[in-house]
């Protein structure tokens, strides 16, 4: 990409892979992410992401930790201009209101997985709060419901946390009242795409 395409935080902080690196780990900076997860949300490749981990670690703006065998990153909020990189990329992540995503209504938005989908929720999940982003109910035995949570995933530019149950497995989880599904359930819903009313009774 020729400098004059670059977007101001590209220049800014030097390289694209740069700056989509530095709003996933001051976007999120409760959170840690793994390599493999990080070049899929920032989609770039995986020799630039190492490069620009090494070249943002050794400047002290992020630290790693290993857990089961992985290296997870994450930002360093102990840098002198730890706040000042927060302030400059952090936002909550709130896809509902994405306009991509928001072009028309979630029912328009979901055409596209139609025949695989049954139901789907949205929540209003806050930055820090357990739980899901979306609850999807469908046939994933092709991963297009993947695919598409992987999609919206990739145009808020940050992750987000996604379930997807067949609709046997939902109905099975809900008459046994599973904890898990029931604490999802009894989120704060912003969208909700449920035309046979498996979800909301």
């Amino acid at each position: 990409m020729s400098k004059e395409n670059s977007s101001p935080l590209e220049k800014l902080f030097g390289s694209k892979s740069r700056a989509k690196l530095l709003n996933l780990f001051f976007g999120n900076s409760d959170k840690s992410f793994y390599v493999r997860e990080i070049t899929r949300v920032i989609e770039e490749q995986i020799n630039s992401v190492r490069r620009e981990l090494l070249n943002l670690e050794s400047i002290g703006v992020i630290k790693n930790e290993t857990y089961d065998n992985k290296v997870y990153y994450s930002a360093n909020m102990k840098h002198p201009y730890a706040h000042a990189l927060v302030e400059i990329f952090s936002k909550k992540v709130d896809v509902s209101k994405d306009k991509d995503v928001r072009q028309g209504t979630w029912d328009e938005f979901t055409k596209p997985i139609r025949k695989y989908l049954s139901a789907l929720m949205l929540t209003n999940r806050e930055p820090g709060q357990e739980g899901v982003d979306l609850l999807i109910v469908g046939d994933d035995s092709t991963k297009k419901l993947t695919h598409w949570a992987e999609i919206v995933e990739k145009k808020m530019g940050k992750p987000i946390n996604y379930v997807i149950f067949s609709v046997e497995d939902f109905l099975y989880r809900k008459s046994v009242r599973d904890k898990f599904l029931l604490e999802i359930l009894d989120m704060n819903v912003s969208e909700l795409v449920d035309p046979d009313k498996i979800i909301k009774e």
